[in-house]
């Protein structure tokens, strides 16, 4: 069982045992729960005697260089706020003058590069620090309280019912479901909520259609994929009409719109249809959320909110002389306040409500039962404008509240079809990523037997595939699917991660050795420099973390996890554990344990199940 953060007196009783006596802990750092801010705290400390500027402006300069050739710390000595021709000599100065090597436990060197002061750590203060931790904290390692106590609501995935998932909604379940984890681990209390498309005119269409071709028994058999081809009759029948009739009418589309006219009003059988393929839909999605390690806390919708909440926030509107009728219909001019936004129809010359209205409400209604400290929508970038718009009413509406929501957008997926080149749904591509990894498998028969579900793993592996591919680039960039490069167990993929996780697994299982044993290993016979570049790696974990929660990004993590997994195969020609000596074994196992345990951490922040075995 995992051991819980370290208090900061547990902390400085450890620093004590380690050499350490006079240790202050910089207010701002974490240094419970993050190893690199024990010795951002100590050269804080240090430098503030040294250069007379203010702790405060000196702890967030001190930045972790991505390529270790540059210290393992740095500052740039331009952020200090002092005086800029003194840039240059006050790195040497301060860097001649701090304690380094025997005057420090912390630091070996310190050093002048132009307008930075760089420091490289002491290894076996770093060993010390780190491979302990993550051994004790296991699961919790990389976790931060700097949410603690806060309420986040995520808002993620929303497809329309009676349509099955497609690449947008892809990347909002699993963009969605990865921030709702990240907050978890940096101390939000999260509510995960997946807001149905389940309301509106193309429902009503789609109630026309299931009244004309609807087939009960392929309804119950496989409702999503009934609905849709439905739902793609009906819309083709509406197009043809409005194609013939001189004025664009459709008779289709009419008796739709009449159809969610009566739903608005409450009509018993329109209502009860929609609930029936409402129910049938939610729990075909759920099975594809399962498979995604996706669980809801809440399944809200369109049509939950109530024409009351509409009219609600209309009346503020109207009181507060927000709005002008046009034509029957009501707008709000938002162009008076940015152009770009333009004026938002709320409500149509025919009396039903719009998917802005709906939000407006169910907004309002979130705030008053959950009190959140922020709200979370992930949403295609297409929808920028829409979630701009949105926010500014509810923020002329008079709640103060709109400034704490946020609209985290992405990128196309461009090209996902299946390996034949035709375009279709999430699951079948998920099919066949799983019997592509199932082939793989089969080909290695001493492997594959020792394997005790391989069609779980195979599945795994398939997800793992596809989810890295979708977040290893920046979020908002477009990406093109790829199937060659998505399979392959070589490069930068899912495929590859899975099997570095399952050699680490692997090694633990052949060493011989139990967790009791190399827990308490001597780690100072970890001296080789790719030991030190390893532990250096895992250091910097709950940093990564940190700058994903500040950044929202994915990508932020996949990066640091193939550098990792990069790292750990330049040791195993170095750093073996069979056949040695008993006691460097234990501390180099200690080592690819402390890695695997963050590979792992990674893997399942990320919403991907790491294997064992493959």
């Amino acid at each position: 069982m995992p051991g819980s953060a370290p208090t900061i007196e547990q902390v400085a009783n450890k620093l004590e045992k380690l050499g350490v006596h006079d240790f202050t802990a910089f207010p701002l750092a974490n240094c419970a729960q993050n190893p690199l801010d024990i010795v951002r705290s100590y050269v804080c400390r240090e430098l503030h005697k040294i250069s007379g500027v203010d702790e405060k402006i000196i702890f967030p300069a001190l930045e972790v260089p991505i390529d270790n050739k540059n210290g393992d710390l740095i500052v740039p000595i331009p952020r200090l706020r002092v005086p800029p021709k003194e840039h240059e000599n006050l790195a040497r100065e301060w860097s001649s003058s701090f304690p380094s090597g025997d005057a420090s436990r912390f630091i070996e060197t310190a050093s002048a590069f132009g307008k930075f002061l760089r420091f490289t750590f002491k290894p076996s203060m770093l060993r010390a620090l780190v491979i302990p931790q993550i051994l004790s904290q296991d699961t919790l390692y990389g976790e931060n309280n700097v949410a603690k106590g806060k309420k986040v609501i995520v808002e993620f995935s929303s497809p329309n019912i009676a349509k099955p998932f497609h690449a947008g909604h892809l990347r909002s379940t699993i963009i969605g479901g990865y921030l709702a984890n990240l907050n978890e681990k940096m101390g939000a209390d999260v509510t995960r909520i997946n807001y149905l498309g389940d309301w509106g005119k193309q429902f009503g269409l789609l109630a026309v259609g299931y009244a004309r071709y609807g087939d009960k028994e392929k309804l119950l058999n496989d409702p999503i994929n009934h609905m849709f081809d439905i739902y793609v009759r009906i819309n083709k029948e509406k197009e043809n009409e409005a194609e013939k009739d001189p004025e664009g009418f459709s008779a289709t589309d009419q008796e739709a719109k009449e159809y969610f006219k009566r739903m608005e009003e409450g009509d018993k059988d329109a209502v009860e249809l929609w609930r029936t393929l409402r129910e049938l839909s939610i729990e075909k999605y759920k099975k594809t959320y399962k498979r995604l390690n996706i669980e809801y806390d809440v399944y809200s919708g369109e049509s939950q909110v109530t024409l009351a909440e509409m009219n609600e926030a209309i009346s503020t509107l109207e009181k507060q002389g927000a709005t002008f009728e046009d034509r029957g219909a009501l707008l709000v001019p938002l162009q008076t306040y940015s152009k770009k936004l333009g004026k938002c129809l709320i409500r149509k010359s025919d009396g039903t409500t719009l998917y802005l209205t709906r939000d407006l409400g169910e907004a309002k209604k979130r705030f008053e039962k959950f009190k959140f400290d922020k709200m979370i929508y992930v949403a295609a970038a297409q929808q920028d404008l829409h979630f701009q718009q949105f926010f500014k009413i509810l923020e002329i509406m008079g709640n103060t509240w709109a400034k704490n929501l946020e609209h985290i957008n992405f990128g196309m997926v461009k090209g996902m079809s299946t390996r034949k080149g035709t375009v279709v749904f999430l699951d079948t591509i998920l099919e066949e990523t799983k019997e592509s990894m199932h082939e793989v498998m089969r080909k290695n028969e001493d492997k594959y037997a020792q394997i005790e579900d391989p069609e779980t793993v195979a599945d795994l592996i398939g997800l793992s595939a596809v989810m890295i591919q979708d977040m290893q680039s920046k979020r908002i960039n477009d990406y093109a699917f790829d199937w060659k490069r998505m399979l392959s167990f070589e490069g930068d993929t899912g495929p590859y991660l899975q099997y570095a996780h399952s050699r680490l697994c692997s090694m633990e299982r052949n060493s011989g050795l139990s967790p009791d044993e190399y827990a308490n290993a001597n780690l100072d016979l970890l001296t080789e420099p790719i030991a030190h570049q390893l532990t250096r790696v895992l250091s910097m974990y709950p940093d990564t973390l940190l700058m994903s929660y500040r950044n929202s990004e994915p990508s932020t993590v996949i990066t640091y996890l193939f550098r990792l997994s990069h790292t750990v195969s330049s040791c195993y020609d170095i750093l073996w554990v069979r056949n040695q000596d008993p006691e460097v074994a234990k501390a180099r196992m200690a080592l690819y344990a402390s890695a695997r345990i963050v590979l792992r951490n990674g893997l399942r922040l990320l919403g991907i199940t790491p294997v064992e075995r493959m």
